[in-house]
């Protein structure tokens, strides 16, 4: 039952879908997701309240896009992860905002690492998700990533799941 999900629980569950992004583990984190949810990832500078359908964003997938992202991800052809890169996912300051008998609001602050041709990049910023019991298991029914950076400088784009 959700209501008895505990923050300590949120974190673990947090901590390990930061992993499966770390380990490359793209189809096990896209299962963590529901069959209704959305991947958000807004424009820098623009407010948390921001929608897809009238602000720019650089992801705003649906369950079937992200599905389609994360095959893409995984072939030779996705020329800029290619070489992968290699991520540290790191998320701090875990909280659950909201609950009702169906869903948890989640905040947490992130900060990952990429690496990759020798160049070290870092996205720093605010997940909000809300969480949502199916088959007994908690699963993703939306994550939005709030990038706290002025710009994507140096980096110029976000080729990676955050």
């Amino acid at each position: 039952m959700i209501a008895n999900t505990t923050r300590a629980d949120v974190e673990e569950y947090l901590y390990r879908e930061a992993a499966m992004l770390d380990r490359w583990q793209l189809k096990e984190w896209l299962a963590l997701f529901t069959d209704d949810a959305v991947y958000h990832v807004p424009a820098v500078g623009t407010s948390p309240e921001v929608q897809p359908d009238n602000t720019l964003f650089y992801i705003a997938d649906d369950r079937q896009r992200l599905q389609e992202r994360v095959l893409r991800l995984a072939k030779k052809s996705a020329h800029v992860e290619w070489p992968r890169s290699r991520t540290r996912h790191m998320v701090t300051n875990v909280l659950i905002d909201q609950r009702s008998d169906t869903e948890l609001e989640v905040s947490a602050a992130f900060a990952v690492h990429r690496f990759k041709n020798g160049a070290a990049d870092v996205y720093v910023g605010s997940y909000r998700y809300r969480l949502t019991l199916a088959e007994g298991q908690l699963r993703i029914r939306e994550k939005r990533c709030m990038l706290d950076m002025d710009a994507l400088r140096p980096h110029g784009r976000v080729s990676i799941l955050l």
